[in-house]
């Protein structure tokens, strides 16, 4: 077993008063600090880690299984077996009956969930401090002992494809579906994550069982928990639970995957016409960079300085920042928009998600590609600082709640290998400057290919070549 802790103080004080605005934001950044305690981290020995940190004043825990797979590992032929897994697994396995499972969560008050992203699945659960026992004993036996009968799988299959009809209805996730397709194209990144209804229709249970064979590894695991929980105890019902997983003598990880299968941003677009739609809702992104890249951080400031905009938010127009102000000022060129972030192990998308009006959304355009462009040329000290406060109160953010907590602990073990201290967080943001972000931003924005992805009236969008010629667009 080996044993680690991550998380703690560091020593970045000469850093504390750097990026805020008001000494009160200081204050509230020092407390945080103070109150974050150390996550601790073991290893069993077929090399499934356990992670877990305590949460004071509640009585709760979120434990959730992380398991470093999902669409991205996916092949044509099995695409959306990931997501149809996560359906299955709480139909019933060796030890608990879909009608037991759905007795106890019922009657001691637990909720169960999963969700599938394409690099990762979760299958967790809150409850009770004295509940730990049967949860971890629960996630054990479901994910190594899942039955997936046979009429389940057919039974499932209309509920997915109805969940595949009510997905395609909301227009963001459509759009960044269409976004991945069409920025990742021939790579596993462009692959949905419900998967094709052609798909939906014909996985068996033999090709869902292959995929869990190959995917759920126990290096590819982590037993993450938040809230009442004591770390022994969860080490010795991990053991229990999840210890009779054979260790992997040659280990294959996601990042190896990755590295042998890369994905990259092809300059492209799609259009998808429907003229009964009120606005069109487009994404503009451009390739950003992988969790463990030095420049992710930037990244996560340049989201904060570029930030988001509603119409119905009054207040827009008064905004310290430059492109919620500008489309304030012009109401009628754009609903709403707000930026993005989006990041895998070895590449990423950043850019601004958009809802415009025709004949305006040529306006709405013009005013996202300038700001992107303009933090090429120019910066304002003050509007750095604010972005850089507002990522860090954004960090602060997740700390509520054990199911955030829990799912943070998860992902931050399997993209750092480490659970990262906000302090170390908070240094690497105080470090980016004026200078260094244009620098990121020439490297990342300026005279690089966009993705696009567009649906509702698009014939009033700009043609795709004006839009990459706003990207080497110099008015400064």
């Amino acid at each position: 077993m080996i044993r680690g802790v991550g998380g703690g103080m560091a020593p970045v004080l000469r850093n504390l008063r750097r990026g805020f605005a008001s000494s009160a934001m200081v204050a509230d950044q020092m407390r945080a600090m103070a109150a974050q305690v150390p996550t601790e981290v073991s290893t069993m020995s077929n090399g499934m880690r356990v992670a877990s940190e305590v949460r004071k004043g509640t009585d709760m825990v979120t434990v959730g299984v992380h398991l470093s797979t999902g669409t991205r590992f996916e092949t044509p032929e099995t695409n959306g077996a990931a997501h149809f897994l996560e359906h299955l697994i709480f139909k019933g396995s060796k030890k608990y009956s879909q009608g037991d499972i759905e007795t106890k969560a019922e009657n001691m008050g637990i909720q169960l969930n999963a969700y599938t992203a394409r690099e990762q699945t979760v299958y967790f659960a809150t409850a009770m401090k004295k509940d730990v026992p049967l949860v971890v004993d629960l996630l054990g036996d479901i994910i190594l002992n899942s039955k997936l009968e046979k009429g389940a799988v057919e039974r499932e299959r209309d509920v997915i494809l109805r969940e595949l009809q009510e997905v395609n209805q909301q227009m963001d996730e459509t759009v960044f579906d269409y976004l991945h397709e069409v920025a990742y194209q021939n790579t596993p990144l462009a692959n949905t994550i419900l998967g094709t209804p052609e798909n939906i229709q014909t996985l068996t249970v033999d090709d869902l069982r292959n995929y869990t064979k190959k995917h759920y590894k126990p290096h590819r695991m982590v037993l993450a928990a938040a809230g009442a929980v004591d770390h022994n105890d969860l080490v010795k019902l991990s053991e229990k639970a999840f210890g009779s997983m054979e260790k992997e003598t040659d280990p294959i990880t996601p990042f190896d995957l990755c590295t042998k299968d890369p994905a990259y941003v092809t300059g492209s677009e799609v259009r998808v016409h429907n003229e009964n739609m009120p606005g069109c809702h487009f994404a503009i992104a451009f390739e950003s960079v992988g969790w463990t890249h030095p420049d992710s951080v930037a990244f996560v400031v340049l989201q904060s300085l570029l930030g988001n905009y509603n119409r119905s938010d009054g207040s827009a127009q008064w905004s310290n920042l430059r492109l919620p102000r500008s489309m304030a000022l012009h109401a009628d060129h754009c609903l709403s928009f707000s930026s993005f972030n989006t990041t895998y192990t070895d590449t990423g998308l950043f850019g601004v998600y958009c809802v415009a009006k025709p004949p305006f959304i040529h306006d709405a355009v013009t005013n996202i590609t300038t700001e992107l462009v303009r933090n090429v040329f120019k910066i304002e000290e003050a509007a750095l600082e604010r972005a850089k406060a507002k990522a860090k109160m954004n960090v602060l953010a997740t700390l509520d709640g054990t199911q955030a907590i829990a799912d943070e602990i998860g992902r931050q073990l399997h993209v750092y290998g480490r659970r990262m201290p906000m302090t170390e967080f908070f240094a690497r943001v105080d470090e980016i400057t004026t200078s260094s972000m244009k620098d990121i931003a020439e490297q990342y924005i300026y005279d690089r290919e966009i993705a696009v992805a567009a649906m509702g009236p698009v014939w009033a969008l700009p043609e795709y070549q004006w839009m990459r010629r706003r990207t080497y667009w110099n008015s400064y």
